[in-house]
Formats: C-alpha cells, sequence, structure tokens
C-alpha cells in the first residue's frame, strides 16, 4: 500500500459518507444520492457550480436540537445560510430566527416568519437595522456597545419598551481560528467584564424607559468542538446576573449562549455531541444559580452551521488538471467567489469524484478554483484518482454553511443556484445569478 492510498483509506474512504447528509448513499458507477436523487441528475438539471441542500437533514437537525434544549430557546442564526424556504423549514420545525441586518430581518419577515421569535444582534446596527426592528416588532435586540443604548432608546416609540439583551464579553478563548474567536477582549464584539464595560452598560440600559433588560447574551466563536467554554461562559455569565441584582436589585430572566458548535469538515475531525453539551450547560446552569440563590434563567442557544452546514453539498465540474511544480492542479468551474472560507480560515475539505467509478490509484491534488488569484484553493493536498479529467463532476460535502451567504460576484462570475433534495425530488430554491443580473445592475455610462 502506497503513502497515498493509505492516506485515502484512512482519512477519505471511497465508502465513507459520515460527513455527508444522512440521507447520502452510494450507488453503482460512482454515483451518490442525496435526499434521494442522485447528484448527477442535480448537475445536468441545473448546471454547476450548485449548492445542494437537503431538505430532510435540515428539519432532522432542528428537531434535534429542540430536543436537547426543551425547556429553552433554539434560535437558527441566519448569517450561515438564509433564504425564504430555510426561514420557512426552520418556523415549521419551532424554532426562533436569529438575525444581524435589515435585509436578513425582512426577508424572514415577508417569508411570514413571526417577528416575535426573532433577535436582531450586530456590532454596528445602523439606523435602518433598528428602525427595521421596531417597525417589524422583533422579539429581542442584542445590545452591542454603550453607544448604542441611547440610539436604540431615541427609535422606540414613546409609550412602548424594546425588550433586549447585551452581549457580554467573558474573557474566553474558543474557536478554531483567531478571526472567528469572538469571546475575547480584543475583539470588536460586545462588553467586555474585565474593563466594566459590560457593568456600566446594564446601569445604563436599566435608567432608559423604553428599554426592558431581559438578559445577557454570550457568543464565543465559531468551530468550538468542547463543552468547556461554554461552561467557563455559564460560570462568569451567572456572577453576572448575580452581581445584577445585588447592586440593582433586578433579577434577568433570560440567558443567551450564542452558537459555535463544531461539525466536522473531513471524515475524523472533532463535532460538538449536542447531548453532552446540553446536559452540562443545563447541570452548570442549575448548580450556579442554586448556588447564587438565582431562579435558573430562560437559556438560548443559536446554532447555525451546526443546523445547514451538514446538510449542504457543493457541486463543480472539473475545467483542466495540470500537472506543473510537483504539484496536479485540479481546477474547477467555481473558486473563492462561491466558497471564501478556504482562503479566510484555512478550512479544509474532502471533495470526491461523483458519476464515475475510477479503478485508478488515488494520488495528492489541489483543487483549485477559476478565479485570478494564487489564493483561490478549495482543497489542497486532497486524493482524487489518478486520471481525473476535465469533465470530471467534483462533490463537496458540508458545504451548506458560509457559502452562499459569503459568496461573492469576483470576476463577474455569478453566485450559484440553491437546490433543496427531498424524498426523490429536486427544485431550486435560489436561482443562478446572471450576466443580465449583472447588467441590470450596472446603470451608469
Amino acid at each position: 500500500m502506497t503513502l497515498v492510498t493509505e492516506h485515502l483509506e484512512t482519512a477519505y474512504p471511497d465508502a465513507d459518507l459520515s460527513v455527508w447528509p444522512a440521507s447520502a448513499s452510494s450507488a453503482p458507477h460512482g454515483e451518490v444520492t442525496v435526499g434521494g436523487v442522485a447528484l448527477t441528475e442535480v448537475a445536468e438539471r441545473f448546471g454547476t457550480p450548485a449548492y445542494v441542500l437537503d431538505e430532510g437533514e435540515v428539519r432532522d437537525r432542528c428537531r434535534a436540537y429542540r430536543a436537547a434544549f426543551p425547556d429553552g430557546d433554539v434560535l437558527y442564526a441566519a448569517k450561515a445560510f438564509m433564504c425564504r424556504a430555510m426561514a420557512h423549514w426552520v418556523d415549521e420545525e419551532g424554532l426562533g430566527l436569529d438575525v444581524c441586518s435589515a435585509g436578513e430581518l425582512e426577508l424572514a419577515v415577508v417569508t411570514g416568519f413571526p417577528p416575535e421569535r426573532i433577535l436582531l444582534h450586530g456590532n454596528a446596527k445602523s439606523p435602518e437595522d433598528l428602525a427595521t426592528a421596531l417597525r417589524l416588532g422583533v422579539g429581542r435586540i442584542v445590545i452591542d456597545s454603550t453607544g448604542e443604548i441611547a440610539r436604540l432608546a431615541a427609535h422606540v416609540p414613546p409609550g412602548d419598551r424594546q425588550k433586549v439583551l447585551l452581549r457580554i464579553v467573558p474573557g474566553i478563548a474558543a474557536g478554531h481560528h483567531n478571526a472567528v474567536r469572538t469571546g475575547t477582549d480584543d475583539q470588536k464584539f460586545g462588553l467586555s467584564l474585565a474593563d466594566g464595560s459590560a457593568q456600566h452598560a446594564i446601569a445604563r440600559v436599566l435608567e432608559q424607559p423604553r428599554l426592558e433588560l431581559v438578559g445577557l447574551h454570550c457568543h464565543l466563536g465559531s468551530q468550538i468542538s468542547s463543552v468547556k467554554p461554554y461552561l467557563s461562559a455559564v460560570r462568569r455569565l451567572v456572577g453576572l446576573l448575580a452581581a445584577v441584582r445585588r447592586q440593582h436589585g433586578v433579577t434577568l430572566p433570560e440567558l443567551d449562549l450564542g452558537g459555535g458548535h463544531a461539525v466536522a469538515y473531513r471524515p475524523g475531525e472533532a463535532a460538538m455531541d449536542l447531548t453532552t453539551l446540553s446536559a452540562r450547560i443545563r447541570a452548570e446552569l442549575a448548580e450556579g444559580c442554586a448556588a447564587a440563590g438565582l431562579p435558573v434563567p430562560r437559556l438560548t442557544v443559536e446554532p447555525g452551521r451546526a443546523i445547514v452546514g451538514p446538510a449542504g453539498v457543493a457541486l463543480y465540474h472539473v475545467l483542466s488538471v495540470k500537472r506543473t511544480g510537483g504539484q496536479t492542479f485540479v481546477a474547477v468551474d467555481g473558486g473563492m467567489s462561491d466558497n471564501p472560507r478556504p482562503a479566510l480560515y484555512g478550512v479544509r475539505y474532502a471533495p470526491r469524484l461523483i458519476g464515475r467509478h475510477s479503478t485508478e490509484e488515488p494520488v495528492l491534488v489541489t483543487v483549485v478554483g477559476r478565479h485570478c488569484e494564487a489564493g483561490d484553493i478549495l482543497a489542497s493536498a486532497v486524493p482524487l484518482p489518478a486520471d481525473v479529467r476535465p469533465g470530471d463532476l467534483l462533490a463537496v460535502p458540508v458545504a451548506g454553511a458560509y457559502h452562499l451567504s459569503m459568496a461573492s460576484t469576483y470576476n463577474l462570475v455569478g453566485r450559484p443556484p440553491v437546490v433543496a433534495v427531498h424524498e426523490g425530488r429536486a427544485r431550486l430554491l435560489v436561482r443562478r445569478e446572471s450576466l443580465a443580473d449583472f447588467r441590470n445592475r450596472d446603470i451608469g455610462l
């Protein structure tokens, strides 16, 4: 057995669909079906690049979170991926929604999502964001800075009160990359416990007759696979809840621990164990509140990637194969415009040849995109059959989160469509962006 073959069989076994949607299954001639639909059929009908989203997987993951937190609230983080169908599925499964712009908010509400089950947050909310949230009647707004307190209060109509939470920075480092660690004092989000900003903001909010402080909010980061950071956050936030009651005589009824729960992008990678997370957080919260003489606040979590990430698969056609400088580059018809995450965060994926069975030994290749950037790399040092060639179809699992939502039109390449698969049927959710779209937006000469 060669080193490359051993690498393939241990890290990317041909039959290993462990990071794919639960509905995925291998079929003859190298085919893979998801939601009862062959991926080659999706590529033929809708073209590539394309995002495939398994509706059943999304719904199952929503239900798993509701079961894990039966006495709390689960808000889907719309920034991971948002479209009207997604808002509809999340609503039907009983989740709330976490949005961070007027755009995400309005799309949800026009779809029919109940605004009272929506939470708005963000470190720099625009006047439009705040006005839209109040006009549509969102349930909660998360205040991120002291300057936002007066701005928000000024927007609330006389006689009304807007329920708010304060985003607290507990001084906990967690997350797979520096760019997504948001629980420490050296980043742009929230109000620090360490320097007193959080305590000062609490006093300021309690002075505002048009704002009702209902709880604390905390988001530590992304791709966190260990429960320990969340337990540390619970302890520090319970301490702050106790201090609020001592100093102000107010018992806050809500605690939002955000999201950031890790998923595995490749077989063998660590993912958050939802059952363990729920059991230990709830136990820590109950124990801490009992010791402080506090009632247990209603708990909220905000999963995004953990619900939609593993439900998605990205499809690409190979355009060229180039062997140069001792490396093999497999260029596809997408790239950093539809998935900037490898360039931004060094994320690694496990692409797979679809629709053709090869008996060739695997070789390590670099899958690159079509854009004019040396950093346009989708997957480095990944095993693919030695005879990979133009026209082949590649599928990349765990592509449901932060792909379309972070996509761009770099080089004026249109963003891909989103195709839902469910019970043997494929349907278009979001159409492909076309050259006509670019022409229609460009109105000046």
